[in-house]
């Protein structure tokens, strides 16, 4: 099988179609896959280090707004079109698939173009531009959560699969949690909150934290908190200037990044984050109680309508950006990881929009393509 994928700025793009191209290469070694993306995404960095050749064209998202900067912006992603036709002549490919970002506009209508099967994965509960743009062009479009399927208006086949996510539900014997909480220098005496605001953290949430740990609110519980690498150092300094050392606080690690997610996401007792759909999908895998704050000025909101899918089911609750601040959120916390009876029904709330066997439902669906 020949494939190409395009995916392109964040990893909730670039993830799920690393994901699909594993799944792939797991079923058919022999498989040619390359990926499509721009000079300017994490892709750069994501798709070599996964074994997988990159070549990029020019693409960006584009506003109704009229100005010079903007009408650049659409010759530019004119040209890129007519290099994503360029690439696709060339490798001739079974199929093109895109995961996300404004690359897919280029290179789906490309190979629609050329009449190759195409696919797209949305991994928002709200669909972005594109993937309504690209409806018709699309002979497929796989969605992750059940509420995006009426989002979608004339498309031709929308199937509801979940995302492709790395992290999944771990059942750890006593010696195991044990030593991973202790690897945390975290103690099995409090529950455990875990925050994080994505992969370069987030400056609203670290806020909020940094005054509950100033104003020492969390006595009841412990924080696992990772601040992303380029805010560790100001965080640092802003504790510095309260005489209070980052590398000893009361009930609190604090770590630039968390290199092992999977297994501190799995002790956890309640996450705070934003609401990416990865995230998201993750957390109802592992049924996790969660503290969602999604993150403001998104395409279509995204971020809210994929918390409201954990919120709406009792398994989440919601803080907007702007209502964020510490005693609200120590209060929320303590509500939840105070209450072991709470804890556990949102537990089983967070069960109930789980997603498993998403790569087999994904690649059963490329496969159809294909053959047809």
């Amino acid at each position: 099988m020949k494939v190409i994928i395009a995916a392109a700025g964040t990893a909730g793009h670039i993830n799920p179609g690393l994901a699909i191209a594993n799944k792939i290469k797991q079923e058919q070694k022999n498989s040619e896959i390359i990926f499509i993306g721009t000079t300017r995404g994490l892709e750069n960095d994501l798709v070599p280090r996964a074994g997988y050749k990159l070549k990029t064209i020019d693409a960006y998202g584009l506003s109704k707004k009229i100005s010079i900067e903007n009408i650049k912006k659409m010759y530019k992603t004119l040209k890129g079109y007519g290099e994503a036709k360029k690439i696709i002549k060339e490798f001739k490919p079974d199929i093109v698939i895109g995961t996300g970002g404004y690359i897919c506009g280029a290179t789906i209508s490309a190979a629609h173009s050329l009449g190759i099967p195409t696919l797209l994965h949305e991994s928002n509960a709200f669909p972005g531009k594109a993937v309504k743009m690209l409806a018709k062009k699309t002979n497929t479009i796989l969605v992750s959560f059940e509420d995006a399927v009426d989002r979608i208006k004339n498309g031709k086949n929308i199937i509801y699969t979940g995302t492709p996510v790395k992290i999944t539900k771990k059942e750890y014997t006593i010696n195991e949690k044990t030593k991973i909480i202790k690897n945390c220098g975290l103690s099995e005496t409090k529950p455990i909150v875990l925050i994080f605001g994505g992969s370069q953290g987030a400056q609203k949430i670290n806020e909020a934290i940094l005054g509950i740990l100033e104003n020492k609110l969390n006595k009841k519980y412990q924080i696992m908190w990772a601040t992303g690498p380029k805010q560790y150092d100001i965080i640092k300094e802003k504790l510095q200037d309260k005489n209070i050392n980052i590398n000893n606080i009361e009930n609190a690690k604090i770590v630039p990044y968390i290199y092992n997610m999977e297994e501190v996401m799995n002790i956890a007792n309640l996450i705070v984050s934003r609401s990416g759909a990865m995230t998201i999908t993750e957390i109802s895998n592992l049924g996790k109680p969660s503290i969602l704050v999604p993150l403001p000025n998104v395409s279509g909101n995204h971020q809210l309508y994929n918390a409201k899918v954990l919120e709406d089911i009792g398994a989440a609750k919601i803080i907007l950006n702007n209502e964020l601040e510490d005693k609200k959120l120590n209060k929320e916390i303590e509500e939840i990881v105070l209450d072991k009876n709470k804890e556990i029904q949102m537990t089983t709330n967070a069960l109930k929009v789980s997603t498993n066997n998403v790569e087999n439902k994904i690649y059963e669906e490329i496969k159809k393509l294909v053959m047809q």
